[in-house]
């Protein structure tokens, strides 16, 4: 009898493509596995209108429901990119039994047509309207673009350029609108994945905005007793990506941020030594810290821990304290 391995998942076209890669992986490694895919269109999925604080953040938007079908056995794993999954919180009975090589972990700019890059540069973005739905992404917009207009934008990858590109504005929480949008920030990851990285029309460095903590690594969680579930996942676990993750995260542990925190985290492997990098920053994007540290490559906890004790020395907390909704 075959082993079965039921996954959860967003229904999302990029969810989807990254779960079947999944599936696609595990088949790799252990022929004869049934893996079926179950889908769920998570609260954040059925409200494109409100911010994701309300919710609870991208944890409780993106990541809550799916979270609890793995706790309650209605899955064995659940697929979640981790970005959204919360690193300020415990979360207990579950763990990150697999983690995937990372994909290209920087910001992109995808433009409507008429306008260019230059455009946006020469003018710092006056006049343009800049559409991102992530805080962290609109702090470093406006200190890249400090005379441009940056919106609340909603939606998976595909319905956030289908909107732009149909000059669609965005309904706002209070039942006004907003746009329409010039121009996004969006994750290049993420429209590889739907299949419009020939939309990129301008790729951030690392060093103009810093990633996410975790952009571009897809996990894959599971229930912390069910050893042959975390056998079989551990068969597609990239140790790589894996540490950074757990660097980037314990970044996030530290500093007990929150939904509405700007904080980004990115970390590389070189041998056996780990480089972290990770920021803080306020949401107007004019108080900014940063720190680079670097350590064992087998201790990622350790340098996450220190990283993020340091932006707590230079005053993070501040930041973030006063970004904490009332």
């Amino acid at each position: 009898m075959a082993v079965q391995i039921r996954i959860g998942t967003r229904k999302s076209v990029m969810a989807l493509a990254q779960t079947e890669e999944i599936a696609r992986r595990l088949i790799a490694v252990a022929p004869g596995i049934d893996v079926e895919i179950v889908k769920f269109e998570t609260t954040g999925d059925q409200d494109q209108v409100g911010k994701l604080l309300k919710h609870g953040g991208k944890g409780g938007a993106f990541v809550a429901e799916i979270r609890n079908a793995v706790r309650s056995g209605e899955l064995h794993a659940a697929m979640h990119s981790l970005k959204d999954m919360p690193g300020n919180e415990d979360t207990p009975g579950l763990v990150i039994g697999a983690t995937l090589p990372r994909d290209p972990p920087g910001d992109v700019l995808v433009l409507r047509s008429g306008i260019s890059i230059d455009d946006l540069g020469r003018s710092r973005g006056k006049g343009f309207k800049i559409g991102t739905n992530a805080v962290r992404r609109a702090a470093y917009a406006r200190r890249l673009f400090p005379e441009a207009d940056v919106i609340h934008y909603r939606g998976a990858a595909d319905t956030r350029v289908r909107k732009l590109d149909r000059l669609e504005m965005q309904r706002l929480p209070d039942g006004g609108e907003v746009g329409p949008a010039d121009a996004l920030i969006m994750a290049r990851a993420g429209l590889e994945r739907v299949g419009l990285a020939s939309r990129i029309a301008y790729e951030f460095s690392i060093q103009e905005m810093l990633p996410a903590v975790g952009q571009g690594i897809v996990a894959v969680e599971c229930a912390i007793g069910d050893w042959q579930t975390r056998s079989i996942l551990s068969g597609i676990d990239d140790p790589i990506a894996h540490r950074c993750a757990d660097a980037e995260r314990e970044v996030l542990w530290v500093l007990n941020g929150h939904c509405n925190s700007p904080i980004a985290g990115f970390s590389t492997i070189d041998g056996d030594q780990m480089t972290l990098t990770s920021s803080v920053l306020d949401e107007a994007g004019g108080l900014f810290i940063e720190v680079t540290r670097s350590g064992p490559a087998d201790r990622p906890r350790e340098l996450g821990r220190a990283v993020g004790l340091e932006l707590l020395h230079k005053g993070a907390a501040g930041i973030i304290e006063r970004s904490r909704p009332e």
